[in-house]
């Protein structure tokens, strides 16, 4: 993930380009194509590495619903295909694979920093349908919890948001929950991305009456806000200048 000028964007119905990396509906699936540079972050030695592939996203089923996240519009959320096939092959570094995973996309005329503080949300695959989960909190205090059901067409259904539950902090002592069936407990597996205002994590959880393997991320917008916090970020993600 790379920061770039407006000079090398360029987007259309169909196609969103950043510089030599690509996001392109083809037919009934979604082709990420990326030619990128990782950023130098450690272990030493500090060397940036060249990281290129294609990524083919094919929804089972496509969710028409977009879902404001405040009250006037400014920021919306729509969980695109709940449940997808995803193909991965990597040129550099040599891998591949392939699984069942989750495209959404979220779109506001305005930075996410200036609209919110926090939010944890998740995603499960349960044994036919598809939990999602979302609760955030505002910049003027108020707040918003949603929980969807997915069915195999990907139609939601409107939910009884389940317990709070909380997650140990991460390693930057970043407070996080999720939410689970009453009296269930919940174990992070992994955690993938550990940032001073960002993680994603694989937990082990129970929702809607169905043991369940999630995927959550916690972010905070406080945070991101911090000088300190902005001083860091080209350490994790390159810039292009021109």
């Amino acid at each position: 993930m790379t920061e770039r000028p407006a000079s090398q964007v360029f987007r259309d119905a169909e196609t969103l380009q950043l510089g030599p990396s690509s996001v392109r509906w083809d037919g009934d699936e979604l082709v990420i194509r990326f030619d990128e540079t990782t950023a130098p972050v450690p272990p030493m030695p500090m060397i940036p590495k060249r990281m290129r592939g294609t990524v083919r996203v094919r929804p089972r089923a496509i969710n028409e619903i977009a879902f404001p996240l405040d009250d006037v519009g400014k920021h919306i959320w729509r969980p695109i295909a709940p449940r997808s096939r995803v193909e991965v092959t990597l040129d550099d570094p040599s891998l591949s694979w392939t699984g069942e995973g989750y495209l959404d996309t979220n779109a506001g005329s305005e930075p996410m920093e200036d609209a919110f503080e926090v939010w944890d949300w998740s995603r499960a695959h349960l044994r036919q349908d598809s939990a999602v989960l979302y609760d955030l909190k505002r910049k003027d205090g108020t707040a918003l919890s949603l929980a969807l059901r997915f069915d195999k067409d990907a139609v939601p259904e409107t939910v009884e948001p389940p317990p709070h539950a909380l997650l140990p902090p991460t390693i930057w002592r970043m407070p996080r929950h999720t939410r689970a069936d009453a009296g269930r407990p919940v174990h992070v597996e992994t955690t993938w991305e550990d940032t001073p205002f960002y993680s994603r994590s694989t937990l082990s959880n129970h929702l809607l009456g169905e043991p369940c393997q999630a995927v959550h991320e916690s972010l905070s917008l406080g945070r991101l806000r911090s000088p300190i916090v902005r001083a860091m970020l080209p350490f994790r993600m390159p810039r292009s200048l021109r």
